[in-house]
């Protein structure tokens, strides 16, 4: 395979060139399965002039995936200018414009795959999710119509239908729609996957650990990370065994360091397929696989097909189903999972007690001067942490209506990037909004983040898809959190996680319900400010909500009962 870099692929030459070419462009898909996307672009760089579409693409693809979407760009429009209807083309040189900033160039690939696949869910899905990402919103009906006809016009067994779960959590939709995709891209993402040869739960012999093993590509400076790592830390070391399966990139940051020491041992598999994923966890002789990723980037939760453990979970990553038969249980709590929504999971639900939510308890975040943040001493700060695609015209509007009740205050809006932050200042204008009441937080790095949230009054969530691990870190900077309770997983985090935080009255049923709310406290905050009590006076009522030594005596009760269950061999039931 290494030498097939060195083959002279030349325009007009005969049938060996051909042959050759599908050589290399195999050599180069086998790198990519195995995710080493940097590998072959090394081995397709030096036949970057040869006009092939395929070559062209792939290259564009492994240069995009190897971190390089800059280089990405000319070979996919390379790719484009030989088949113009390449819609996998489309997609990867949207991805790489939207790596680059250029959401709105990217939403426009997203459009012309729409067009050349109406009746495909993926295409749908991204036109959707594309827009938002720029908030472009004079499309959002009509776009939000399109994907639900196509999702809801499939047969229920399509199996070559990929369906983009994520883009779906960020749009309104039915509970029932998200397992429906959820099923159809597992289907689709996990062919060509055979199952291991069988292995049954056996009972432990005295003092024998039980064996966990966290699958994720986020064991690094992620957000993932910093919600898990107290947890890992606090495991019973005498009655469990901790693996961290990781197939992401490392990094050398302190809480990249201090997750890599919170398990029993450390297994990098970023250099295998999915299906040697699926071995190795095998080799491990796994008792439970824990997958943190679900239906999000990097995600590698079709190992689990394989079925390497006699006990497969489904945790954190991402809020909702995985639609996988290969999954037994999803662990969640009592709000964002209760049992009388069972029917929209594939999954089995087990349910923590409190929060499924993991937390670090050990952070200290203390609010700096406003100015460092370029924002007025003075005035009501209400802060919208969320990103961008999850803001709907219906946030937004009430979002303006706020400002428009309380003079006094300013939006303080995670950037979405120049094109987004143009827009919906654009959008506010509209409104009767002047662009002198927004202000937008440039990217920053985690810790920063956290720091800088102090400085808010409130914090104003977004729904149908709350903020997850955004309402958690407003909490810990004590800054209370407004929200609306929803109907799936997505849309009932920042309810869980308010509740234990004892903040249930922040829950709010409707819009309208949600702007009294922000002006009732906005008062509260006013007042104790003319008090001279400081800001914020509703911070005050939170509580501690993160006791991660007690979270992890739960979590590991729950991964007892699934292991008691699975060697009597009984299949999985609500936990």
């Amino acid at each position: 395979m290494a030498g097939l870099s060195e083959v002279p692929l030349r325009p007009g030459r005969a049938h060996r060139s051909m042959t050759a070419l599908q050589d290399l462009l195999q050599a180069a898909l086998s790198e990519m399965a195995h995710q080493r996307y940097a590998e072959a672009a090394a081995l397709l760089a030096p036949h970057a002039q040869v006009p092939s579409n395929e070559l062209q693409r792939y290259y564009g693809e492994a240069l995009r995936r190897s971190g390089r979407p800059q280089e990405a760009v000319g070979p996919l429009m390379q790719a484009l200018a030989l088949k113009m209807d390449d819609v996998h083309a489309y997609l990867q040189l949207a991805f790489a414009l939207q790596t680059l900033q250029m959401k709105a160039e990217a939403a426009e690939c997203f459009r012309t795959v729409a067009t050349l696949q109406p009746d495909s869910i993926m295409a749908q899905a991204y036109l959707a999710h594309g827009d938002q990402q720029c908030a472009r919103w004079a499309d959002f009906e009509a776009n939000l119509t399109a994907l639900h006809t196509t999702i809801r016009t499939k047969p229920d067994q399509a199996d070559d239908e990929f369906g983009v779960p994520f883009t779906l959590v960020g749009l309104p939709h039915a509970p029932s729609d998200l397992l429906k995709v959820a099923r159809m891209s597992t289907r689709f993402l996990s062919r060509g996957l055979k199952p291991l040869t069988p292995v049954r739960a056996a009972a432990k012999a005295p003092g024998e650990r039980l064996r966990i093993a966290y699958l994720s590509s986020d064991f690094h400076a992620h957000a993932t990370a910093a919600l898990l790592v107290e947890t890992l830390e606090q495991h019973d070391r005498e009655r469990f065994e901790i693996l961290l399966v990781s197939h992401g990139a490392e990094d050398d940051s302190p809480l990249g360091q201090r997750i890599r020491q919170a398990g029993s041992r450390w297994i990098d598999v970023s250099g295998l397929s999915t299906a040697g994923t699926a071995s190795r966890l095998r080799e491990e002789a796994v008792d439970i696989a824990v997958d943190l990723k679900g239906h999000t980037a990097g995600s590698r939760f079709t190992a689990l097909a394989c079925r390497p453990a006699p006990v497969q979970v489904s945790w954190l990553g991402f809020p909702g189903t995985s639609g996988a038969d290969f999954i037994d249980y999803i662990i969640g709590d009592p709000i964002v999972t209760p049992l009388s929504h069972a029917a929209d999971y594939s999954e089995t639900i087990a349910q923590l007690p409190r929060c499924y939510q993991p937390g670090d308890g050990s952070r200290r975040i203390t609010a700096l001067p406003r100015s460092t943040w370029g924002l007025p001493e003075d005035g009501l700060v209400l802060v919208g942490a969320n990103p961008v695609y999850k803001i709907t015209p219906t946030v937004w509007d009430t979002w303006m209506d706020i400002l428009h009740r309380l003079p006094q205050a300013l939006l303080w809006q995670l950037s979405g990037g120049e094109q987004a932050d143009a827009q919906l200042l654009a959008e506010a204008a509209q409104r009767g909004i002047s662009a002198d009441r927004i202000v937008f937080m440039p990217p920053v790095d985690m810790a920063t983040h956290w720091q800088r949230l102090a400085s808010a009054d409130l914090a104003l969530d977004t729904w149908p898809c709350n903020g997850h691990t955004t309402t958690s870190d407003a909490l810990a900077a004590g800054v209370p959190v407004i929200t609306i309770q929803g109907e799936g997983f997505a849309g009932r985090v920042a309810a869980s996680l308010l509740t234990a935080a004892g903040l249930e009255d922040l829950i709010c049923e409707s819009p309208a319900a949600y702007v009294a709310r922000v002006c009732e406290l906005a008062r509260q905050t006013e007042r104790a400010a003319t008090a001279s009590e400081g800001r914020g006076v509703a911070r005050r009522a939170i509580r501690p909500w993160i006791d991660s030594r007690q979270f992890a005596r739960d979590l590991e009760s729950l991964y007892e009962r699934m292991w008691d269950r699975a060697v009597q061999g009984l299949p999985p039931a609500p936990l």
